[in-house]
């Protein structure tokens, strides 16, 4: 991908002040992108646009609960105004609470579905009717190895991240004929606040994090910077033919035909 791929281009990255929505934000900038960094914390989206301008990038910061759709709409209104219309939406914000299933309630389920599952519907539902108008555009969901394997402690976030992957081959077949592609990247163990939360729920988050490296085939658990490449290629002219795809990142700890 040549250095000004994304030059023009709107780029929205919903959960933008964390690990790989950052390192997804600098990527997109740095190809010459103007990046509207979506997070519930605005001060976190406010250190992405802070390091994107630092480098020379386009970026602004937008306070954004994507599970209030109002929020959503006045975010995406503003978006619009400020950096012009949507081209790629990244839907990366995601939450989790680590415990066995059995061990979860009622408001557990409440809010892990609000965040992982509404937010993005929210997303959509927002976005897409501009980009259906200009019959153009790019989806790039985020959700995770544990929708593809399952994964112990995870259960209803994995059930969110399994109804994101069948709700983004759906709309890749509704809106085939608007042109606009609907693509998945599942990332597996990042090193994120998110995996730091899981890793002390363990009890023992040293003895975790070498057996997932011992289980990983690539030796490392990933880094936030692994997951861009993928996240850009699905945004990027190069994937114009390819459409209601998954693709793990995940050093090979899952290897899903």
């Amino acid at each position: 991908m040549h250095m000004a791929e994304f030059e023009g281009k709107t780029i929205v990255v919903t959960g933008g002040g964390g690990g790989i929505g950052g390192a997804t934000c600098r990527r997109f900038a740095a190809a010459g992108g103007k990046v509207a960094v979506y997070d519930r914390d605005l001060a976190a989206a406010e250190r992405t646009v802070a390091e994107i301008g630092a480098a020379g990038g386009i970026a602004r910061a937008y306070a954004c609960d994507i599970t209030d759709r109002a929020a959503v709409e006045a975010a995406v209104a503003a978006t619009e105004a400020e950096l012009g219309p949507i081209d790629v939406l990244v839907n990366n914000a995601g939450w989790d609470v680590f415990k066995p299933f059995l061990q979860t309630n009622a408001g557990d389920w409440d809010r892990l579905i609000a965040i992982n599952l509404v937010g993005a519907l929210n997303m959509h539902h927002v976005v897409l009717p501009g980009m259906v108008a200009r019959k153009a555009g790019r989806v790039v969901n985020i959700a995770s190895d544990a929708a593809r394997v399952g994964s112990s402690g995870e259960a209803v976030y994995a059930a969110c991240k399994a109804a994101l992957v069948a709700f983004t081959k759906t709309l890749a077949r509704e809106h085939a004929r608007d042109q606009i592609t609907f693509n998945v990247v599942c990332p597996g163990p990042t090193e994120t606040a998110l995996f730091e939360d899981y890793k002390k729920g363990a009890g023992n988050p040293e003895k975790l994090a070498e057996a997932f490296r011992r289980s990983i085939p690539l030796g490392r658990i990933g880094q936030p910077e692994d997951l861009p490449g993928a996240i850009l290629f699905f945004a990027s002219d190069a994937a114009s033919y390819v459409t209601g795809q998954v693709i793990s990142v995940s050093g090979g700890l899952s290897m899903v035909g």
